[in-house]
């Protein structure tokens, strides 16, 4: 079996893992998170761990992948994810109105970036941006559409 799907996820206080036939759900202080379960992958909880197993060998991959993906749930629900952007010109500044983010990029017009759901901005000084959010795959992809 995959390394990395041997390796136990070790299940936080606060935090609550949800498994149906279909899904499995993640919940915890910053939020509550789902993930499709592949056919022919198990997992369980044991001790304060989420165990996961595949059926047949051709599934160890696919097992392996399912638990990067829920180890990054976990710890969404209960830390969360972070990403910080850095604004290099001159002149070029961000400031929040309201939720959005206000983006003076050197053009005519202030660029106005709203934030999805889930996804929280700041600026805490002109040239600095954190992407925050529960979802790291989301946080990421925000991060990169500002960019």
């Amino acid at each position: 079996m995959s390394r990395v799907a041997k390796k136990p996820i070790a299940l936080p206080k606060g935090v609550e893992l949800n498994i149906q036939d279909t899904s499995v759900s993640a919940k915890g202080p910053k939020g509550t998170l789902s993930l499709a379960k592949p056919a022919g992958v198990q997992i369980s909880v044991e001790d304060g761990n989420a165990v996961l197993s595949a059926k047949d060998a051709s599934l160890v991959p696919l097992t392996g992948t399912v638990r990067a993906i829920l180890a990054n749930m976990v710890k969404g629900v209960s830390e969360g994810f972070e990403r910080k952007l850095e604004l290099v010109g001159v002149g070029y500044r961000a400031a929040m109105q309201g939720k959005d983010l206000s983006l003076s990029l050197g053009f005519s017009h202030p660029v106005v970036f709203q934030a999805p759901e889930g996804i929280t901005l700041a600026a805490p000084t002109q040239t600095e941006i954190l992407v925050q959010g529960a979802d790291k795959q989301r946080v990421g992809e925000v991060a990169a559409k500002i960019r």
